[in-house]
């Protein structure tokens, strides 16, 4: 983390707005206006927008709130740490998993390694969006964890909604849509052994104000920020959705499924919407009819209604 000091307390400057030329940053913080220019070049390989202007000094393109430790800690009992340069949340805490309280959190700003669902890179540059993950001890074990994606899906949308923010979809098993457009995923990792708890690693990455230069997304996706039509603070955000995980957890523990199918249904992106289910090499086109009481995908094909589950199925729209 020292490596990268100088640089979070760079964007701690700008971050309070307008022009900061190098000179005075490098006073501020002890550095030449040389180290000022090489560090801001690091910090916009970060994927953070800065410009600079002759005679005025730098400026990031557009307003950007970090997470404060403070802030998110006055709001939480939970443990958590706010880390933020990391190689993967969810690989953080899958490393310090024998040594955590069910239910701690890693925050960060940004992702070097950032993963999504069947190994997938997730771009993930700094400050623009939300990198959250939560430890998990289930003691009903490894098979009872088999809806847990879709639990948190419909927990963030309920959060998104206390703070009136409306409209997000939810896509089976793992993403959040608006307007047909990917707006998070969630990703769900897990150990155990049979008979025994399982430990789980629950983490989303979800778009807040992304900048349209990123690149390396393979699908339409949006940013939270043209779903609100209010502003909206990260740390409250993060505060929002670590409470609403917990509480749903904490349901799924004592009542599984039951009372979390019709509350997804209701935010089923796809319901009564003709897709094809992606299997391996294999293709089934049907109808959505939601999801059942184990969390299968229900389709409604020539043959009735089906259903289909399993960790290679993917959804597209036909």
């Amino acid at each position: 983390m020292k490596e990268h000091q100088m640089k979070l307390a760079i964007l701690n400057q700008l971050s309070k707005g307008g022009f900061h030329s190098g000179e005075a940053l490098g006073e501020q913080l002890g550095i030449s206006r040389a180290a000022v220019s090489k560090h801001i070049k690091g910090i916009q390989q970060w994927g953070v927008d800065i410009f600079r202007v002759q005679g005025k000094g730098y400026q990031l393109a557009q307003p950007m709130e970090l997470l404060s430790e403070q802030a998110i800690g006055d709001a939480l009992t939970t443990p958590f740490e706010l880390i933020p340069i990391i190689d993967s949340t969810n690989q953080y805490l899958l490393d310090k998993q024998d040594l955590l309280d069910s239910g701690s959190v890693c925050i960060s700003e940004y992702q070097a390694k950032g993963r999504g669902r069947r190994g997938r890179q997730w771009v993930s540059p700094f400050g623009s969006n939300l990198y959250l993950s939560m430890y998990w001890r289930l003691e009903a074990g490894m098979a009872a964890a088999m809806g847990l994606s879709l639990v948190v899906g419909v927990a963030i949308v309920e959060a998104l909604q206390s703070l009136g923010i409306n409209g997000v979809k939810l896509k089976w098993p793992n993403d959040l849509y608006y307007q047909d457009k990917k707006l998070a995923g969630i990703l769900v990792e897990m150990s155990g052994q049979a008979g025994g708890a399982a430990n789980l690693v629950i983490g989303m990455g979800m778009n807040l104000n992304m900048s349209e230069q990123v690149t390396g997304i393979d699908q339409p996706w949006t940013s939270l920020s043209e779903v609100a039509d209010k502003p909206f603070s990260r740390n409250e955000l993060v505060v929002a959705f670590i409470k609403a995980w917990h509480a749903a957890l904490e349901d799924y523990e004592l009542r599984g499924l039951h009372g979390f199918v019709e509350r997804w249904n209701q935010h089923d992106n796809f319901l009564e919407r003709e897709v094809k289910l992606i299997m391996g090499a294999r293709e089934v086109k049907g109808i959505v009819k939601g999801i059942d009481a184990t969390g299968a995908v229900l389709l409604e094909t020539e043959r009735g209604v089906e259903a289909y589950v399993g960790g290679e199925i993917s959804l597209r729209k036909a």
